[in-house]
Parts: structure tokens; sequence; C-alpha cells
């Protein structure tokens, strides 16, 4: 690698053989490329998704079709891609074989020499006797794995999201605003919070409080007063907050190991943690973000790709 590299970019060489021959390769490195590698996706695609039966009687619901030829968690990872972050841990835990398939033969990519990774993590009981628990339980009983990759920043993720973000820009606020932890909002009317996790934050973009499914609520959101903020399932946190709270959490035996229940609220007081309001890389008019966690959100949403000028377009470059 090119030393004293700014963050312009690097030049980074590697040799593979071929037929027994060395080939010399150059890949170029932008400076979003170093600061991305410092960065490990986790992204979790456990879940059990009983509400999407009978579409997930056979498989997992991130590898249910979405979009005719693709799965749902693929959109995910090509946000992933498209962010430059290419060290990504998916982990899986019901009737995984369809996704591990679908991962080992559509999502073999990234770049071995360069430490780059899309790898399925089965639960090992490693920490724990149980399979996860909730979210926060799943990425606890993965921490050696996240450990020995030596991450600055933990990226959390869902694999049954529907949306189009890069993450870098997440990343960036992040590291201006000297977060611990930063949570992707996106803004919802009002009339929509029972479905949704409300954060409260204050006018620099704090996050001082939630409110999980609430009926109604007064709390109005500081990027657009007539809308509300909430939390889209995108957590980036600094490695070093995450492991200390992950083990003080699994030692609580009241906790539900939730990262949206027990985690978050608990941080909004002892840290740094702040909203990053959702920018839509599917540049429409309204903003889209879609959880495909019923038959009929998943029918919505794929209704929403099949039209000749699509509401969620697949056809664009990201």
């Amino acid at each position: 690698m090119a030393t004293g590299a700014k963050r312009s970019g690097a030049i980074l060489c590697f040799r593979q053989r071929e037929g027994g021959k060395r080939r010399r390769s150059w890949h170029v490195i932008t400076g979003w490329e170093l600061e991305m590698k410092d960065t490990l996706g986790v992204l979790l695609a456990g879940g059990a998704g009983e509400r999407l039966y009978p579409l997930t009687r056979d498989r997992a619901k991130p590898a249910v079709t979405f979009g005719g030829i693709y799965r749902i968690i693929d959109i995910t990872l090509s946000n992933c891609i498209n962010s430059d972050l290419r060290r990504v841990y998916i982990l899986t835990q019901y009737k995984a074989l369809s996704l591990n398939r679908h991962i080992r033969e559509g999502w073999n990519i990234v770049a071995d020499p360069l430490g780059e990774f899309i790898e399925i993590l089965p639960p090992m009981k490693r920490v724990s006797e149980n399979w996860y628990m909730g979210t926060a339980d799943a990425v606890y009983q993965n921490i050696y794995s996240i450990g020995s990759e030596e991450p600055k920043r933990v990226l959390i993720l869902s694999g049954d999201h529907i949306y189009k973000m890069n993450y870098r820009r997440m990343l960036q606020q992040h590291q201006d605003s000297g977060a611990d932890v930063t949570i992707a909002t996106i803004l919802v009317d009002p009339s929509e919070t029972r479905n949704f996790g409300v954060v409260e934050i204050d006018r620099e973009g704090r996050v001082v409080g939630f409110e999980e499914k609430p009926l109604t609520t007064k709390l109005r959101s500081p990027y657009n007063p007539e809308m509300v903020s909430a939390s889209m399932g995108v957590y980036l946190f600094n490695t070093d907050v995450l492991i200390p709270v992950l083990l003080k959490d699994a030692e609580d035996p009241d906790s539900q190991h939730d990262f949206g229940h027990n985690i978050l609220p608990r941080m909004a007081d002892d840290y740094r943690v702040y909203s990053f309001n959702f920018i839509d890389e599917n540049r429409k008019e309204a903003l889209y973000w879609r959880d495909v966690g019923t038959l009929e959100a998943y029918y919505e949403a794929n209704m929403d790709v099949a039209s000749v000028s699509p509401v969620f377009n697949l056809y664009d470059a990201h």
C-alpha cells in the first residue's frame, strides 16, 4: 500500500496465482473506502418471519424472493456494496439453507485479498446456551467474531427492510458529531406512529428519548415540525462503546436483549446518541423505506417495483 496516503485515495497492490502464474493487480482505494474499512457491518437475518407464512415455510424471511429474481436481503447488501462497506457478517438462525446458498452463489463478489468478506454466522452458542433471544443478544453471541476483526465501528443492519441508503453519509455525520451511537431515522406522519419506534431528538440532532410504537404522540421532529422521526433499525456504534453495553445487557435477567427496547433507551442519558435523518438514494418525491414483515406489506412493496416508472427503482446504478 502506498505510504502517506491522503483521503483522496491510496493504491493497493496484491498478487494472485492464475494457472500457476502470478498476476499483479492494482486497486485504487478512495478516502471513503479507507474509512469504511474500519467499519464492520452486522446484518441481522435470523428472524423466523411467522407473519410472512407460508412464504417462510421453507426459508428465512430475508431469503424470500423480491422483485422477481432478487431476495429481500439483496436490498441491504446492495446498500452495503454501494457504500463501500465490504466487511459484513450475516447472522442467521431459522431455516437458513436457502439463504446460505444464495449468499454463497450470489454474493461472492468481494475481494478476499483486500480483507473483504460477506460471511454467514450461524448461532454457535459460544457465550450462551440459548438461541438468539433478541437483536442485541444475536450481536452479543458473536462478540468474539466481531472483536477478531478489530473494527473501530459496527453498523447494525436488518435483512428484511426495503430502502436505498448511502451508509457513508451516516458515517460522516457520526464522525463529525463525535457520536458514540448514531441512529438512522425517517420522517413519518404522526398518524403512523403505532407502527414505529418514535425517537425524541433535540435541535442539535441528539437523541434524548424514545417511545415504542405509541398510538399517539406529542413528539415532533426537529427536521420537520409537522412530522415525527422514527427509527429505521440502522445503528452505527463505536466498537469501544458497543462491547461493554452488550456485556452489561447480557447480565440483565429482565432485559429483552433488544436494541430498540433496551439498549438504546438506556444509552440516551449516558452516551452521545445522535440521529441521522434519512437521505433517500431512491430519489423520488416521497421517502421510501418499507418493513416487509407482513404479507400485505410484502405484496405492496413488490407492486412498487413492478410499474413502468417504479416507486422503488431497481434499475438504476445504485
